[in-house]
């Protein structure tokens, strides 16, 4: 799908605001809380209000008295969020502990700037209480200053004061020299003596700008802390909302929206993920909002976009520079594979230019982010939250860029800086310290009937490994029922739901442009959704007949026929898989039920077709059969119970089960997550190198052996 660009005179757009925090303080609940309760609620407000600091960004502190568990005196101890936390979600276990005077002391051990990444391995040398979580970097910011309580954020309003040429004015014009300001330097111990000296030689400031991340600020207590911290921020954002209202943001639109770019990027970017090979496949996330479309539709966005970010944090998950598309080419599968490459050139270039000696190896060239004027922001990471997380961030260092462009020009992060922290040792120690991923973690499903019992258990088997899923039912009220659980037991990232009634073609094709859009393509088909019926042949009426066809044939044929496009473009990360799910009534006759075990066998076969057809494009093609699964099955909930009962001549309720289990060889009932685990099996790697083959799951039916 095209997106032509409309190239015109600039047209004067309206800067987007930054909006004004205000205290959200409540004297009444603060009143209950401990010092250091205190602390944990002020990093909260803090933390979970965007307009102040970002998702995992800032650091807060406060040096409080507590007894020593050895000695039993009182000390002074610094209380600092620890490494890796987030102040908007952590807990007080979420804090680094440590004895504020032999924090103090190690500047016995500091020689210079070389010595940043030593003194961080002095750090846990002053855990006090024996406090496991990890010190972070910026310790030393906190530790080095004489005040009780320390904010250190950084908001969009704040960064783009610190990223403009004309930051340096815009703090003196503001605050009129109550805030400081110090130029760029790398987060460590270094920074801390350069703020602490600061500080000293100008007692009358009350906070610092930090160049290119953040500022820094202190009170007496948590609530007056957190209070200046917020007018300081609401007084940067109400002055760059001036100065944004005086010329048009960016050098105003000159690409348009698009207006269908929702299905412009569903299209796109299952195109694009199939051409970032490396060790896992990439998960996706797209953002249309308004701060992506005013910067990829605007004169000067392909100027900004090459200077990459400024501040370090969203650096580090955004990559030295995003990738740009040219609108009107991505239906060219050549000049997106062109660019890709190109970007990959681009950044082992950037790497060889600026490793050191003892550089971790080069890590994926892939890009992260990748902007399409008129459609939006599309990121791309080994995981989904992080995915989404890098393009949030990305949206931070958009605000960031408007913001300083209206009072200068924006300065990005030097290439060898920006190097230097992406490739940092002690950042690659923290990477290497991470769990290993679970085994499914890239890869993307799509279950059909993921309200049922089956869908819904193979979903779960999928989830609990790692893959993100898609679920496919034409109940809305069930399948939004199941999505809701699923993401409070798996993450919210990771699961979506689509009404889709696999006789609807329109609607079919409709779930896989979902799972495109919310992921990024697709790795796996469950091909699930079902329904039964039993009926003697000369009652077994033309429309009965067709509507077991329409579901289970048909079905299973249009779901297969648009996940195909998906499927094929993986086949350079490993390839992908499909698995049916079929029936022992698929392979074994079974009385009163023709229309319902014909069209299963049909699926069945269908299966095998698509075995072969896949097979050179990397797509793995399976069924497995159940039998008789009743507990947790909607197909049972129905007349198939009694129809089924009638046609074996028994009662339909617990005598059904009876006889089920005592029909099949192993006398063991069937349930759901049985299935789910033969379907796991075949959409993982430990079936590789299976096609065509069918799976019973039935507690064993000698009529159903495959021949």
């Amino acid at each position: 799908m095209n997106v032509q660009t409309t190239i015109s005179p600039t047209i004067a757009s309206a800067a987007l605001p930054f909006v004004i925090p205000t205290s959200r303080w409540d004297d009444a609940v603060a009143a209950t809380l401990s010092p250091a309760e205190q602390l944990l609620y002020r990093s909260n407000l803090l933390g979970s209000d965007l307009t102040v600091t970002n998702f995992g960004g800032g650091n807060t502190s406060a040096k409080l008295q507590e007894v020593d568990p050895l000695t039993g005196e009182t000390v002074d101890v610094l209380w600092v969020k620890g490494s890796g936390g987030d102040i908007g979600s952590m807990k007080l276990d979420g804090f680094s502990t440590l004895y504020q005077a032999k924090l103090l002391g190690l500047e016995a051990h500091y020689g210079g700037p070389d010595d940043d990444d030593k003194m961080v391995g002095y750090l846990p040398h002053c855990t006090f209480n024996l406090n496991g979580r990890a010190a972070s970097i910026d310790t030393p910011l906190h530790s080095l200053l004489p005040f009780a309580h320390v904010d250190h954020v950084h908001p969009d309003a704040i960064i783009a004061l610190a990223a403009s040429s004309g930051g340096e004015a815009a703090t003196q014009e503001i605050w009129g020299g109550k805030i400081g300001w110090l130029p760029w330097k790398r987060p460590g111990y270094t920074l801390g003596v350069m703020l602490r000296d600061f500080v000293a030689a100008n007692p009358h400031v009350e906070g610092v700008m930090l160049a290119g991340h953040g500022i820094i600020c202190w009170a007496d207590s948590a609530k007056a802390c957190y209070e200046h911290t917020v007018k300081l921020i609401a007084e940067a954002a109400a002055h760059l909302n001036v100065k944004m209202g005086e010329k048009p943001a960016f050098g105003g639109q000159i690409v348009a929206p698009h207006a269908d770019r929702a299905a412009v990027a569903a299209d796109l970017m299952p195109r694009l993920r199939g051409l970032m090979t490396g060790a896992r496949p990439k998960l996706a996330h797209y953002s249309d909002d308004a701060e992506a479309l005013e910067f990829v539709g605007s004169a000067e966005f392909e100027r900004l976009a090459g200077l990459g970010t400024s501040c370090p944090d969203h650096f580090l998950r955004t990559k030295i520079a995003p990738l740009t598309l040219d609108p009107a080419k991505l239906q060219d599968d050549t000049y997106l594979a062109e660019k890709i490459a190109a970007y990959r050139e681009m950044y082992a270039a950037y790497y060889e230019r600026c490793k050191r000696a003892n550089s971790p190896k080069m890590r994926d060239a892939n890009p992260v982010v990748v902007l399409v004027p008129g459609v939006g922001r599309i990121t791309f990471a080994g995981d989904k939250t992080i995915a989404r997380l890098a393009g949030e961030f990305y949206g931070n260092a958009i605000n960031v860029m408007r913001g300083a462009e209206a009072i200068g020009d924006y300065i990005a992060l030097d290439e060898q800086e920006a190097f230097d922290i992406e490739y940092w040792l002690l950042e690659e120690a923290k990477l290497q310290r991470m769990p290993a991923p679970k085994p499914m973690v890239g890869k993307i499903a799509l279950v059909t009937g993921g309200a049922g019992g089956i869908g819904a258990a193979s979903a779960a088997r999928l989830l609990k490994d790692g893959a993100c899923v898609m679920l496919a039912d034409r109940d809305a009220t069930s399948v939004e029922d199941v999505r809701a659980g699923f993401a409070k037991q798996y993450g919210k990232d990771v699961v979506r739901a689509v009404v889709c009634d696999v006789t609807d073609e329109v609607q079919v094709q409709a779930a896989f442009d979902a799972a495109s859009r919310e992921f990024g393509g697709l790795d796996i088909l469950v091909a699930n959704a079902g329904i039964a019926s039993s009926a003697p042949l000369e009652e077994t009426t033309i429309a009965l007949w067709n509507r077991n066809y329409d579901v289970l044939a048909q079905g299973y044929f249009l779901t297969s026929r648009s996940a195909w496009p998906l499927l094929k473009r993986m086949k350079a990360q490993g390839g992908a898989s499909v698995v049916f799910i079929g029936s022992k009534n698929g392979v074994a006759a079974a009385t009163n039920a023709s229309a319902y075990a014909s069209a299963k066998a049909a699926a069945n076969h269908l299966a095998r077709c698509l075995a072969l057809e896949g097979a050179p494009h990397g797509i793995r093609v399976n069924v497995v059969n159940p039998d008789a699964v009743i507990k947790g099955s909607r197909i049972w909930d129905g007349d198939w119970r009694k129809e089924r009962a009638g046609a074996h001549g028994i009662d339909s309720g617990a005598e059904l089960e009876e006889h089920y289990r005592k029909r099949s060889m192993l006398g063991r009932d069937v349930l759901p997550e049985d299935i789910a685990e033969a379907v796991y099996f075949l959409a993982s790697d430990m079936s590789a190198k299976s096609t065509g083959n069918m799976i019973n799951v039935d507690a064993g039916n000698a009529q159903a052996f495959t021949r």
